[in-house]
């Protein structure tokens, strides 16, 4: 069922009584007559029975290595120093083949499996049985901003929405006081392209990423009115109330025109996220074996980042990974989180030009810490079997070396993992012996797979869900993507 987009609010189809699972923005999957019609029409339905209803997407920007995390490579140990020579021409992002470079870090066996991992993920052996490995993913393009589109939209080019606005259209919020999709970005800015990896693009508005900044003074921006003399609680409330009916009596004008009636309940929201987003926000109730889990300091944002260290990088990313689960306890749908921030120097991301060892351990160990906690916490409350998390980056890093300690980009290969929401652990489709390219070159996993897989898993069928725009039927997956069936429990 491939429909254009419903002028009608989210709050319209609560009153209506649609089921919070089948959501309240999955009617535009329905036809435009009958999605504005009247609210005797049947209650949309799923495509078929979910496994899971909310996701929780765990970025690395910049690149993170896959040969110095997850993909275990002996040969990498054995000819380190050696000329690499993968038997073809390689063209690289920014240097030429250096010699074959040993991981600096030390892969063991972890869990019943004996899945190999390095050192700087050990946190994540605790549940490594519960993890689905992907080291076949290849990306399109070696730039950074290209292929990171690609990871958080399904497209290289700007003007798509993102997978998190897709979840929010497709399946809306459980909670009316909270937004659908919510965006934990890195503290010290945001990764390449800024907001466009969180827009809703030709979706309505109220889909677009929420952005929330734990730790910050101000972590919603605008939330609150600024302190003054001249405004008062009451003449606050009574400037919204007027401002809200000024709205509405000009969209009752533009029935057609869903961008102000978008407007409209991003006021409301707003005012309802005063207390629910200040309340979820809150991890000083939480008990001190919970915060110790997810490697909080006791001194918060306040902790020493002069130099990129591991106690830091834990404190960041595990904040934001105990606000993903208390936001997706109350009935957010979709969480993006986030670790490293556009290019700067020093480096505070994944993109290892110069020193992958300076660079990736304390960011790899922060992610970890709170990568396994917040899969613990969500067994733990019950929530894992319905929750799904991805982990990804937006490609890999070659197994060659630039300068004598740093890696270029390699968009090759690399690995994504999920897991939870009915995902069963393992590792799935190899690379080959260097990390370099998948081993077979006809089995390879593409985004579209990816986010095919977890729609699947949330109940929607990824052909299905598309809006006509420019005369043209798009969806996240474009026209391709396949159900990666092979992880997926019985």
């Amino acid at each position: 069922m491939n429909h254009p987009r419903s002028p009608l609010s989210r709050r319209s189809w609560i009153g209506n009584g649609l089921s919070s699972l089948a959501g309240i923005a999955f009617a535009d999957l329905l036809a435009r007559d009958h999605a504005r019609g009247a609210s005797s029409g049947p209650t949309p339905r799923l495509h078929h029975p979910p496994r899971a209803k909310r996701v929780v997407q765990l970025f690395m920007a910049g690149a993170a290595s896959h040969v110095d995390t997850f993909d275990y490579k002996p040969l990498l140990k054995k000819q380190h120093g050696q000329p690499w020579d993968p038997g073809e021409q390689v063209e690289l992002f920014q240097s030429t083949p250096g010699a074959c470079m040993a991981s600096p870090w030390a892969f063991r066996p972890y869990g019943e499996s004996g899945k190999m991992m390095s050192d700087i993920v050990a946190p994540l052996g605790d549940v490594v049985d519960k993890i689905a490995f992907i080291h076949n993913v290849v990306a399109k393009t070696g730039v950074h901003s290209q292929a990171t589109l690609l990871q958080t939209t399904g497209f290289q080019l700007l003007g798509f929405p993102s997978a998190g606005s897709w979840v929010s259209y497709g399946l809306g919020s459980e909670n009316d006081n909270l937004p659908a999709f919510v965006v934990l970005p890195d503290h010290r800015g945001l990764a390449s392209n800024g907001a466009k990896n969180w827009a809703n693009a030709f979706l309505s508005a109220e889909h677009q990423g929420t952005v929330i900044r734990p730790g910050d003074e101000t972590p919603i921006r605008d939330l609150f009115a600024p302190e003054s003399d001249f405004i008062t609680a009451e003449s606050d409330v009574a400037g919204l109330e007027t401002l809200r009916k000024l709205n509405l009596a000009y969209a009752e004008k533009r029935a057609d025109d869903n961008r102000l009636a978008a407007r409209v309940r991003s006021y409301e929201l707003a005012a309802a996220m005063q207390i629910s987003a200040t309340d979820a926000l809150d991890v000083s109730a939480e008990p001190q074996y919970i915060r110790a889990m997810y490697g909080l300091a006791d001194e918060g944002s306040r902790i020493d980042d002069s130099v990129i260290n591991t106690r830091a990088e834990t404190e960041f990313f595990g904040r934001k990974c105990l606000v993903a689960r208390r936001l997706l306890e109350r009935g957010v749908r979709f969480v993006q989180v986030w670790s490293g921030n556009d290019n700067g120097h020093p480096r505070r991301n994944w993109d290892s030009h110069e020193n992958v060892q300076r660079d990736h351990e304390p960011l790899a160990r922060g992610m970890a810490t709170g990568a396994a906690a917040l899969i613990k916490d969500l067994e733990q409350r019950g929530m894992l079997d319905d929750t799904i998390i991805l982990w990804t980056t937006e490609f890999g890093r070659m197994p060659c070396s630039q300068g004598s300690q740093g890696r270029d980009h390699n968009p090759f290969v690399f690995t994504n993992w999920l897991c939870g929401g009915g995902i069963q652990g393992g590792s799935y489709g190899p690379s080959d012996e260097w990390g370099y390219k998948p081993q077979s070159s006809t089995q390879r996993t593409e985004v579209y797979d990816i986010y095919a897989t977890i729609l699947h898993q949330l109940g929607i069928d990824h052909t299905r869900l598309a809006v006509r725009n420019n005369g043209i039927d798009r969806r996240l997956t474009d026209v391709h993507g396949h159900v990666l069936k092979e992880v997926l429990a019985s």
